[in-house]
Order: C-alpha cells, then sequence, then structure tokens
C-alpha cells in the first residue's frame, strides 16, 4: 500500500509539472451526482501530489442530492456526518483547451482508511467493465451529446427566470441545415477545435431539429472513459459557450413540447478482436452472447429508465413519435425503438452496434454504463432472448397491434420508472444496497419536488440545471 502511494505521488508530481510547463494553475476535480449534475472541488496544481496520495475531503450527502440542491436522505446516506475522500485519475488528467489556466480530472471515491465507497458510481462503472472483461467480452461504447445552444442573458440588464425567460437563439437557419452552421461556424469551430487539443476525437457535429439545438458524437471507448469523455465534452461546451457570449443547456427538455436533449448511448461487443455485431452465420449479424446481451439490455429498459432518465424533466421529452424510444422493442436502424441495432457499411470498423435510445443528459453517465453493463451480462448469464425486431414507429399502431406484437410502452413517468428499478433483482444486486437505495432516494425526492407542477414549469425549473 505504501509503496503504491508512492508511485502515485512520483506519477502525481510528474503530471503537475507538465501542467504547469502548460502554464496551468489549477485543476478542477469533478464527479457526477445521482441527480446527474457534475460537482467539482478544485485544487492548486501545486497540490496535485498531496492529493493523489492522501485525496481530498467530500461529504458523503452528495450522494443525496437532488438537481435543485436540494438534499434527501436514503436508508444509508444522509446527514452531517461522515467523511470521504476524492482521488483523482492521473491518467486522466486534461488541459482544458476553452479554460485557460485550468486542467480538469475524474475521481474515484473512497473512505477515510482507503477503502471504496459504495456509492461511488465512477467505482460501480469500474466493476462492471472488469466484469465483463472477466466475461471475456470487450465492450465499447460512446455518447451522443446533445444541446440547446442561446443567447446569454444581459448581465447589466434585467433578465427574466423561470417559465417567463425567453429564449434567444444565436441562429434561425433550419433543422439540419447548413445555414445554421454558416450563422455559428466560429462558435463550432472553437467546440471542435478544444475538444480535439483535450483529446477528444470527434466523429459528427451537426445542427438538430429544435431551435439552437446541436449534436457532437463522440469515438467509442471502454466504458469508464466513454464516461468521463461525455462529462469533459459537456463542460467544454459550457466553456465554449460562454466564451463566446452563450449559453448551453443539456436539459432534457429546455421547452415544453419541444424536442428535447437526447444523450444516446452506443455500445459495441466485441471478443478475442471480432465484433460480436458482424456474425455471417447469425440472424441480424448477432453473435449468440450479443443476442443474450442486448436481451437483457432490453428485458431491463423500464427499470434503466430510472438510471438514464432520471428527471421528471425526462418525461416530457420521451413521447411518442420523436424518435425518443419510448417503446420496449428493438429494431434494425429503427429510431423509433429502444433499441437500435446499427448495421453499418460492411467496411465501417464502427459499424455493427447497438443503440440505447431513451437516455438523456440527466443521467449520471458512470450509472448509465454501469447498468447498462450490468443488464447485458445478466442478460448472457440468463440467456434472454430477444424478441422479434419492429419495423416502422409503434407509435401510429393502434392500442390491440402492439398488443399483438408483443409492443409495450415504456414508462411515462419517473415514478412508474423509479417502481421498476426497486424491484428489479439484477440492478439491485450489481449497484448494492447503497448505491441503489441513494439513487432511489433521489428520484423519489424529485418526483415528490415536482409533483404538481406543470409540464412548463419542469422544463423552465430544469432548463440550465444540466
Amino acid at each position: 500500500m505504501a509503496t503504491r502511494a508512492a508511485e502515485q505521488r512520483e506519477e502525481a508530481r510528474r503530471v503537475a509539472a507538465r501542467l504547469e510547463a502548460e502554464a496551468v494553475r489549477n485543476v478542477a476535480l469533478t464527479w457526477v451526482d445521482n441527480a446527474g449534475i457534475a460537482r467539482v472541488k478544485t485544487i492548486p496544481v501545486a497540490r496535485l501530489a498531496d492529493t493523489a496520495e492522501r485525496g481530498v475531503g467530500m461529504s458523503p450527502v452528495f450522494d443525496v442530492f437532488t438537481s435543485d440542491d436540494a438534499i434527501t436522505e436514503s436508508d444509508h446516506l444522509g446527514g452531517p456526518d461522515g467523511d470521504l475522500r476524492l482521488f483523482p485519475d492521473l491518467d486522466r488528467v486534461t488541459t482544458l483547451a476553452a479554460q485557460p489556466g485550468w486542467a480538469w480530472a475524474p475521481v474515484d471515491r473512497y473512505d477515510q482508511l482507503g477503502a471504496p465507497h459504495p456509492a461511488c458510481q465512477r467505482l460501480f462503472a469500474r466493476r462492471m467493465a472488469a466484469q465483463a472483461t472477466e466475461a471475456g467480452l470487450d465492450v465499447r461504447m460512446g455518447f451522443e451529446t446533445e444541446w440547446v445552444v442561446t443567447r446569454a442573458p444581459d448581465k447589466h440588464g434585467p433578465a427574466a427566470a423561470g417559465a417567463d425567460e425567453v429564449l434567444d437563439y444565436p441562429c434561425a437557419g433550419p433543422a439540419y441545415g447548413m445555414t445554421r452552421v454558416v450563422e455559428l461556424s466560429d462558435y463550432l469551430r472553437d467546440v471542435t477545435e478544444a475538444l480535439t487539443l483535450q483529446g477528444i476525437d470527434v466523429l459528427q457535429l451537426h445542427p438538430e431539429y429544435a431551435p439552437g439545438q446541436f449534436e457532437v458524437t463522440t469515438a467509442p471507448a471502454d466504458p469508464v472513459r466513454a464516461a468521463d469523455d461525455v462529462v469533459l465534452v459537456r463542460e467544454t461546451i459550457r466553456a465554449v459557450s460562454a466564451r463566446h457570449g452563450l449559453r448551453a443547456s443539456f436539459a432534457p427538455s429546455v421547452v415544453a413540447g419541444q424536442v428535447g436533449n437526447g444523450c444516446h448511448l452506443h455500445l459495441g461487443l466485441y471478443r478475442d478482436g471480432r465484433s460480436l455485431h458482424r456474425d455471417p452465420d447469425a440472424e441480424w449479424g448477432l453473435a449468440p452472447d450479443a443476442r443474450a446481451f442486448l436481451g437483457g439490455v432490453l428485458q431491463a429498459m423500464p427499470a434503466l429508465l430510472a438510471i438514464g432518465c432520471p428527471s421528471p424533466a425526462s418525461y416530457l421529452r420521451l413521447q411518442p413519435s420523436h424518435w425518443a424510444g419510448v417503446y420496449q422493442c428493438w429494431g434494425v436502424e429503427n429510431r423509433e425503438a429502444a433499441l437500435r441495432l446499427i448495421t453499418g457499411a460492411p467496411d465501417d470498423p464502427d459499424g455493427g452496434h447497438a443503440e440505447v435510445k431513451t437516455f438523456d443528459a440527466a443521467a449520471n453517465p458512470y450509472l448509465a454504463v454501469g447498468a447498462v453493463l450490468a443488464a447485458g451480462l445478466h442478460g448472457i448469464t440468463s440467456r434472454t432472448q430477444m424478441p422479434a425486431p419492429q419495423t416502422g414507429d409503434p407509435g401510429t399502431l393502434g392500442v390491440r397491434e402492439r398488443a399483438r406484437r408483443g409492443i409495450v410502452r415504456l414508462p411515462a413517468t419517473l415514478t412508474e420508472a423509479a417502481d421498476r428499478l426497486e424491484k428489479s433483482a439484477p440492478l439491485y444486486e450489481a449497484m448494492g444496497k447503497v448505491l441503489h437505495g441513494a439513487v432511489l432516494a433521489v428520484r423519489r425526492a424529485e418526483e415528490a419536488h415536482f409533483a404538481e407542477s406543470e409540464a412548463e414549469e419542469i422544463a423552465a425549473a430544469t432548463r440550465w440545471r444540466w
């Protein structure tokens, strides 16, 4: 233990020397709470070696923070007692291109005696990734990040708040239109440049459907790195936006009744360097383990909604016929299915994978990747079968036809999703009672807070939280 601590300290000194040579003065240490908010403590670069060896203190109460900064409690967490230590992942220390003088690192959380904190979401994701590796799987994941950009309010003048806020979009071009790229070409160039300088491999960036909405897709990586990447992508977009006098919202519903922001999770399964989505002898190209893994994800989708769609605002976005995947079904290249199988071109190295359509950016990405891995691994051990794929939009079918095809509507409220998570034995077993209980406590508190709110009030209250 002492040898490892000394090695960490020496590595931290090397990292700190690099940062100082790059004129970095402070390091932002982030974790993501169960409401999906990125929380932070910062240290001077000179303190990095000490922090890598001994950590930085923080209260475990953050595991029961809600999106509006209220504090609830679970059977295991809550109140003023206790302390944890934040340890930065030195392999992920990144100089921030849009925040001169700053670097960033995600943290893992341990108790004061060095034991892993049972509610640490990043350690949960790491544990599930290790179980996948033990099962002989190489899982690659990546996120699509959607956001809406508006002009920042005039700091010298009055700004309407809440439901009375008038959003001032900096572009007027049509959905997916080149006009929108022309209008914001400097801004979008700076987003791409900042991400690239930070080691993020950008695959695509384009206008989306809603006013002022854009999407960036990043390259797949191992599950923990993928979750780290989406946190870094989001905060980089936020920083670039601020430097351009703009404001970025990643909320599931920016304006009630409009298309919201998703954060779709893509995943590919490999074994011994071979894609399990490209089996030439298997139906749909899916090898048996890929079919069982995806079957497990699809079977757990109602409970997974409480992980990937964690806010009442999430359910304003989850509407039929909006490409949000609100029915518990899968399809080959079907953007209305909750689970979309992407075939890709035969020579496309990223072709042949699956996409979870339902998730949004209010989700804690570490919980998202960990829970999907847990559901998929349970599918393999239980040899879960996939139903027949669906074509077309289930929302246009009548109730009887959907019932005949076995297509079920996923939970339409956070209450329904939380109820399904509470009853999910595989997710409870994977998460453990402390993390599972904390997530449920936060979901119940969010439900209660917005129980009497109209859609417009929910969207306005959560618009700038993520």
